[in-house]
């Protein structure tokens, strides 16, 4: 069976770092593009990065140039760093395996806060 399990987020203060990772099973790794979502309180959620097949990489405006997705196929898992976190960072965020640039499975999700 196909599994996504997020796992690096927490508390931390404006302007520290995070990286996030989401560990993949039950299939080719290599096959499908995939994607970083945050879901903030009663708002929906959202496309933060996306990595694509062929490599190429796609942000939220809010985030370019603070945060990068990346992937490494020999562990199945794809990561996101996040530097210098402000607190409207702040939300739920889920991996997803895309197809057609539509998330198709999704990873339970991990918190992330960012105080003042």
């Amino acid at each position: 069976q196909v599994q996504l399990v997020e796992s690096g987020g927490g508390l931390v203060q404006a302007g520290g770092s995070l990286r996030l990772s989401c560990a993949a099973s039950g299939s080719m790794f290599s096959s499908n593009a995939m994607g970083w979502y945050r879901q903030a309180t009663e708002k929906q959620r959202d496309l933060v990065a996306r990595l694509s097949l062929g490599g190429s990489t796609n942000y939220a405006d809010s985030v370019k140039g603070r945060f990068t997705i990346s992937r490494d196929n020999a562990k199945n898992t794809v990561y996101l760093q996040m530097d210098r976190l402000k607190p409207e960072d702040t939300g739920v965020y889920y991996c997803a395996v895309l197809s057609f640039m539509t998330p198709q499975l999704w990873g339970q999700g991990t918190q992330v806060t960012v105080s003042s």
